[in-house]
């Protein structure tokens, strides 16, 4: 780490999950400790941080590789909240990564942010899995998780870096998210408040014009979490490495899975339904 302050560099700053984290790195009780950089894409938003926030703006996207390589390059800790499936950003920051930590023989640190996705299966709706997966036994997401599972091609770019000794990798895996984003910067209007599973599901619904909509029978049963809890979990994972790093489970053992609960989708969807109806905007609340 820096023997001043900590540099810390975050994708997605302005994003539902990234702005979350954000808020509570700039509200750190040691933000005074951190230099913090945040890429963001749009102008607009890019001066409201600036000035709000006093942290250091770079203006870009994920599409910008060589920018992501070399602001990676310049951080002890990387927080990748950005895109979950962005391959490229991925070996991009990790290439920075392995760069600083060849010229410091000090292994950095890369929070990524994947998801719980990795672990669906081929139910559509029609049973309910026994199959339940614990993050403290990595051979079980080992030996079940295809490599071509959702996120999984990143998450194990990161867990090869780790395993090379280039990178300290952790990867967050939240579920479902519920939850308004909160805080300033969600009060600006510039950014995005809402989560994707269940608006998406509203939208779509609204759109088919026949109540609220449900994949197969509604029985697969997924897991669920704040969005203040999943932004948490990112400043206990940070804090934890700040104080020990070597003590944090990382690379294989380092997939951190979120959850506060489960739903089966039916009693989603039936939520739903049940609001169409209080709303007009259905006769029933039955999902179909």
């Amino acid at each position: 780490m820096s023997a001043t302050k900590t540099n810390i560099f975050i994708t997605g700053a302005t994003g539902y999950i990234g702005g979350s984290v954000f808020q509570r790195l700039v509200q750190h009780p040691n933000a005074a400790n951190f230099n913090i950089t945040a890429l963001i894409r749009s102008p607009e938003k890019a001066k409201f941080v600036k000035e709000k926030f006093g942290v250091n703006v770079v203006e870009g996207s994920n599409a910008d590789l060589d920018k992501l390589t070399q602001l990676a390059e310049q951080a002890d800790i990387v927080l990748n909240v950005a895109d979950s499936d962005d391959l490229a950003a991925a070996i991009a920051l990790i290439q920075g990564l392995k760069n600083r930590h060849d010229k410091t023989s000090v292994k950095p640190t890369l929070i990524h942010t994947s998801g719980t996705g990795f672990l669906v299966d081929d139910a559509r709706g029609m049973f309910a899995t026994d199959k339940i997966y614990h993050d403290s036994k990595p051979e079980e997401i080992e030996n079940g998780v295809p490599d071509s599972a959702l996120h999984r091609n990143v998450d194990l770019a990161v867990i090869d870096a780790d395993r090379k000794g280039w990178v300290r990798g952790l990867i967050i895996s939240p579920p479902t998210i519920f939850g308004m984003g909160s805080g300033p910067l969600f009060d600006s209007g510039l950014v995005n408040k809402h989560s994707l599973q269940i608006p998406l599901l509203i939208k779509i619904s609204l759109a088919r014009g026949k109540g609220a909509g449900v994949v197969g029978e509604g029985k697969s049963i997924w897991n669920h979490v704040h969005i203040d809890d999943v932004a948490d979990s990112y400043i206990v994972l940070l804090d934890a490495v700040l104080k020990n790093a070597d003590a944090v489970p990382h690379g294989r053992e380092g997939i951190y899975l979120l959850e506060a609960g489960e739903h089966t989708w039916y009693d989603v969807s039936k939520a739903v339904g049940k609001a169409f109806v209080e709303l007009g905007l259905a006769k029933s609340d039955e999902p179909n």
